[in-house]
């Protein structure tokens, strides 16, 4: 059926929290990655995850995928599993709005990945949104560096960057999925993907942690399922190249979550990015376009 312009402020606002989740869960992910390491933090809360999205995937009695939708599930479970465990691994070693910031790269990457991928017209609008929302992660970031890393602190950038790329690439997959599948059939696909993928490094790598870290993997296994089932509602019901610009709120929301849990200071330059990053999201939300293609999956 067809989406009409009228949905996408609403899709564009439920994208806004679905990222708020998100970066909620990043803050999460961060303290277990300090204290499990990165592959354990992934593990043992995909593994919550998945328990959590099967019941309910199969609750609905849902039909049986076809093979070809199966097949993009599992391969953008492997680009998120990479993807997911760079920038987890990378956020020990930096403030997790300095993390985020630094992975702004990949909205105004995912806009062309859009249109060469996905035949979306870009329009002058939707480039000028994903600048502003970029020159405002820029004065950012600019604000927080010192220039005085040491190595590690190089490999987290590095591996943050390279994320970076996988996450753009990610969102395109996102946009491809939400329109052949209900998200908590993708939200069961993604995890089981994971899963597979971690659990072979198991015997090597797994540890099994202790009581006191139970209510944080549930808190991110919570928010992360809420948060991938929740944009891929809104990308089901919007262009990819309307709602990457609300990607770039991520760092609003990074720096608040920080603030409140890890005491990272909030500057000037982060207030001022912040406010170009809104005005690139408004310029977004307001533009107005063709109708959109919203195909509802058969399952039931």
């Amino acid at each position: 059926m067809q989406s009409s312009n009228k949905t996408l402020p609403f899709a564009f606002a439920v994208a806004i929290f679905g990222i708020a989740t998100y970066a909620g869960m990043d803050v999460a992910m961060k303290g277990l990655s300090l204290s499990l390491g990165a592959y354990n933090a992934m593990l043992w809360r995909s593994m919550l995850t998945v328990v959590l999205a099967a019941a309910l995937y199969f609750w609905q009695r849902p039909r049986w995928p076809d093979n070809s939708v199966i097949k993009l599930h599992v391969w953008r479970g492997i680009v998120i599993s990479i993807m997911a465990f760079l920038f987890f691994w990378g956020l020990k070693y930096l403030p997790v709005a300095e993390a985020i910031g630094l992975s702004f790269i990949a909205p105004l990457i995912a806009l062309y990945l859009a249109a060469v991928i996905l035949r979306e017209h870009i329009s002058g609008r939707s480039v000028a949104a994903s600048i502003i929302g970029l020159v405002g992660a820029v004065i950012i970031v600019t604000g927080r560096l010192s220039g005085e890393y040491d190595e590690e602190t190089g490999r987290g950038i590095a591996a943050i960057l390279l994320s970076a790329v996988l996450y753009a690439y990610n969102l395109i997959l996102q946009r491809q999925q939400a329109l052949l599948a209900k998200p908590i059939e993708i939200a069961f696909f993604h995890n089981c993907t994971v899963i597979f993928l971690f659990g072979c490094l198991s015997p090597f790598l797994a540890v099994i942690p202790s009581i006191e870290f139970v209510p944080q993997i549930a808190l991110a296994a919570i928010l992360g399922l809420v948060s991938l089932m929740i944009m891929s509602w809104a990308y089901a019901r919007a262009p990819a190249n309307k709602l990457i610009p609300v990607e770039y709120t991520a760092f609003i929301w990074a720096a608040i979550f920080g603030w409140l849990v890890f005491e990272e200071t909030v500057t000037v330059t982060t207030i001022t990015g912040t406010l170009l990053i809104v005005c690139g999201c408004l310029v977004a939300a307001l533009q107005k376009g063709a109708p959109v293609e919203h195909i509802e999956s058969t399952a039931a």
